[in-house]
């Protein structure tokens, strides 16, 4: 499995989170905010597979760009970026030596720390 970092997901994370539009949540957070498997048809079926991929740091170029199998490391719910998806994230990432993708959201990590700091 070749999986890479998908730049234009990063830039729009980045994007987002300067916008503030962040979900400050805690750490283990993600399995209950993550989007269904229904929310994520259902966006896939009004927005399509390029705003899908969007939202997902990672990307199987073995897969087929039509399926959801393409598109790892998701950091949001297709409105914002949360917290939560970005350290789980950065850790599997880490964990499956996807260095570019770990750095990628470490990253946004960094930036979402900075938000929280000002929010103080």
């Amino acid at each position: 499995m070749a999986v890479k970092l998908n730049r234009t997901a990063f830039n729009h994370a980045k994007e987002l989170v300067s916008k503030g539009q962040v979900v400050m949540d805690d750490r283990d957070a993600w399995s209950e905010h993550q989007p269904s498997t229904r929310d994520e048809n259902d966006f896939i079926a009004v927005h399509g597979f390029i705003e899908y991929k969007k939202w997902h740091l990672g990307i199987d170029d073995e897969q087929d760009e039509r399926t959801k199998r393409r598109y790892k490391f998701p950091y949001g719910d297709f409105t914002k970026v949360h917290r939560c998806a970005v350290l789980s994230a950065e850790s599997r990432a880490g964990q499956y030596k996807h260095f570019d993708i770990e750095r990628a959201a470490a990253h946004l990590h960094g930036m979402i720390e900075e938000l929280r700091q000002k929010a103080a």
